[in-house]
């Protein structure tokens, strides 16, 4: 028995391990300034010298304006990642603004580095995730302003304005670049293209329409 416990507490130890490998580097100073000029090719960037480092490098100006919501999808991202602050490097976290014209949506995607916790600030959302094989099940919800949402990571998501007014909410992600994978133009926009047969086999459905999905993207 006492090899028995001894066994499963060694298992349990590998599992936490491979689970925190598997999270983004935690900092092992207080900060680590992204240094854009830096030619290192490394997992995140590497760090400016501190003594270089100035309060320009945490913060960031400009969530407070609108964004361009005139395209054909009706809504417009303001990013603040490692890229616009570069004392986000090895802090595992970013930030959005998602503006939205009236029944603006964000269409199906995932981020593959981080969850989603969002926040409507103006305006009515209708959001919702599906869970992953074999359920596939669809969670969803109207969400009003001072509502919040999660969205796990790595499932595919969206949001839609179901309003007749502008829609803002604010997102935090657990991860300084957390990524986005925009399901329509990866599997119909790729270049070069997935092959037509594959995708006509796998969406069941005839080539011509898979032509068309194509041209669009």
């Amino acid at each position: 028995m006492a090899h028995r416990i001894a066994f499963l507490g060694f298992v349990a130890l590998a599992v936490c391990a491979s689970l925190s490998l598997a999270a983004e580097p935690a900092s092992l100073q207080d900060f680590c300034v992204a240094d854009a000029s830096g030619n290192t090719l490394m997992n995140g960037m590497a760090c400016k010298n501190p003594a270089m480092v100035q309060a320009s490098d945490f913060a960031f100006s400009g969530l407070h304006i609108p964004g361009n919501t005139s395209d054909a999808m009706g809504f417009r991202v303001t990013l603040v990642s490692m890229t616009q602050i570069p004392g986000l490097n090895t802090l595992r976290i970013s930030l959005v603004r998602v503006d939205y014209a009236p029944w603006g949506i964000v269409p199906l995607h995932t981020h593959p580095r981080a969850i989603e916790i969002l926040t409507v600030i103006e305006g009515s959302l209708e959001v919702g995730f599906v869970t992953s094989n074999p359920g596939n099940r669809h969670i969803t919800k109207i969400l009003k302003k001072g509502d919040v949402f999660v969205f796990p990571v790595g499932l595919i998501h969206y949001q839609r304005n179901i309003g007749y007014g502008n829609a803002v909410a604010i997102a935090a992600l657990s991860s300084q670049n957390p990524g986005v994978i925009t399901i329509a133009n990866t599997v119909f926009g790729s270049k070069p293209d997935i092959s037509t047969d594959l995708l006509a086999k796998a969406f069941q459905v005839d080539k011509s329409a898979v032509w068309q999905l194509q041209a669009k993207f």
